[in-house]
């Protein structure tokens, strides 16, 4: 079993930056291939990026290209979201996610994943 939890989140104003971390318990974090998700008030739970087991591969939605970016370090069993210029639109609670992957796939279907963290908080002010 994997247990993964996040922290990082917190207020910041719109332009601001954050970095989350996901860490997991185990010794199987190098054959997860990760995600990101988000939820806010009344929406749907909506994919952000996603990396595969290795790092090689990233994917990230076109609502964050160019301002997330999404890493891991296989060594520290850690997962990072770096958020530059962040929105009011951002805010949300953000989720990891992880799936046993024996390729460099990336998944972008919450379905996809076996793994969930319990969440952290992101507030971004205008």
């Amino acid at each position: 079993q994997v247990q993964l939890v996040e922290s990082g989140g917190r207020l910041v104003q719109a332009g601001g930056s954050l970095r989350l971390s996901c860490t997991a318990s185990g010794r199987t974090f190098s054959g997860l291939a990760m995600g990101w998700f988000r939820q806010a008030p009344g929406k749907e739970r909506e994919f952000v990026a996603a990396i595969s087991r290795s790092g090689s591969s990233i994917y990230a939605a076109d609502s964050v290209k160019g301002r997330f970016t999404i890493s891991k370090d296989n060594a520290e069993n850690t997962m990072y979201l770096q958020m530059n210029n962040l929105k009011p639109e951002d805010t949300a609670v953000y989720y990891c996610a992880g799936t046993r992957s024996p390729l460099s796939y990336v998944f972008k279907s919450r379905d996809r994943y076996d793994y969930w963290g319990q969440g952290t908080q992101v507030t971004v002010s205008s």
